[in-house]
């Protein structure tokens, strides 16, 4: 998987995002020094697969309130979801799926996936009519048979592309 670096961004967060050990992104990516990374640098994380083999993508609109799940290109499915409130938004930008954790407990209902974004994720929940609302600390909430349902379909590494 390759992460193209982001202005203010440092290797010791691109190492937490991605759950991968700092020494392992330094040894594949022949980093002698961690604080020589510039904006627009391609880094490769190990431990994912190239995104140009994932036939999967997801697609959510965060102002439409809606998660679209696509492969190779054609739509498959659309499902609705709860998204941050005004105090805590949902991260915009693009992400991947680094983990699936069943029965997370709590108010993440039936499944969490990680996104490559430390602290987020798409995760059930125990509160279904807070679905179509803007309510979470940020996570993309969805119903939890429509989230174990993707997360039965799609494979660690998909991409997420989550706008306004």
């Amino acid at each position: 998987m390759i992460h193209t670096v982001k202005p203010g961004e440092t290797l010791t967060q691109i190492s937490r995002d991605y759950r991968t050990p700092l020494g392992e992104i330094l040894s594949v990516n022949q980093i002698p020094n961690p604080n020589l990374i510039y904006p627009g640098q391609r880094l490769e994380i190990p431990g994912f697969p190239p995104i140009e083999t994932i036939t999967y993508r997801i697609d959510i609109s965060v102002n439409n309130r809606q998660l679209r799940l696509y492969k190779n290109g054609i739509l498959q499915k659309q499902y609705p979801i709860a998204v941050g409130r005004m105090l805590s938004n949902t991260p915009t930008g693009n992400f991947i799926i680094i983990n699936k954790a069943p029965d997370p407990g709590g108010p993440f209902g039936t499944m969490w996936m990680s996104l490559s974004k430390e602290h987020y994720g798409i995760h059930g929940t125990n509160n279904p009519s807070s679905i179509g609302k803007a309510v979470s600390k940020g996570c993309i909430r969805m119903f939890n048979e429509d989230v174990e349902e993707l997360a039965r379909t799609i494979p660690i590494g998909t991409p997420v592309t989550i706008h306004l």
